[in-house]
């Protein structure tokens, strides 16, 4: 499957004072740019994705994704790589659309991104008023390189 998304930073969080999200813990057995293997336990569910390389845009990727027990999951995170990373994420209906916002937690803290999914690339979507800085295909915002480059202000 084709995944494709769009990338942003927050402007603010005051959005989600009312909101409640599911904690997500996830680390990578392969960070390779070819293709990631990642594994995810988010709440009480676990997790095998693997994605491929994005194309030059940056909004296109073969995506594969097969849920897992979490003590699969569990299993499988002592197996990663070092660089695990923590997140709140948060769903939010606009429209057509679901908004994901990932509040990063650990050494990744500071960091508040939006994602878009999208039908197509030319796909047009409706920008609440907390979306800032565009920052699809900009490697720097990938959780596979956060995992290794923790955010820094």
């Amino acid at each position: 499957m084709t995944e494709i998304e769009r990338k942003f930073l927050l402007k603010t969080t005051d959005f989600l004072k009312d909101k409640t999200g599911k904690r997500i813990t996830q680390g990578y057995l392969s960070t390779d740019p070819e293709r990631t293997v990642r594994v995810r336990v988010k709440g009480d569910q676990g997790f095998l994705t693997i994605k491929g390389k994005s194309n030059d845009s940056g909004l296109s990727r073969y995506e594969w994704e097969k849920e897992i027990t979490t003590q699969e999951a569990e299993k499988l995170l002592q197996l990663c790589l070092p660089g695990v990373i923590d997140k709140t994420r948060y769903e939010i209906q606009i429209g057509q659309h679901t908004w994901e916002i990932d509040i990063f937690h650990g050494e990744n803290n500071g960091l508040n991104l939006a994602e878009i999914e999208l039908q197509s690339e030319t796909e047009t979507f409706s920008k609440p008023d907390w979306i800032g800085q565009e920052v699809t295909g900009d490697k720097r915002y990938y959780n596979s390189y956060l995992s290794k480059n923790p955010y820094a202000l």
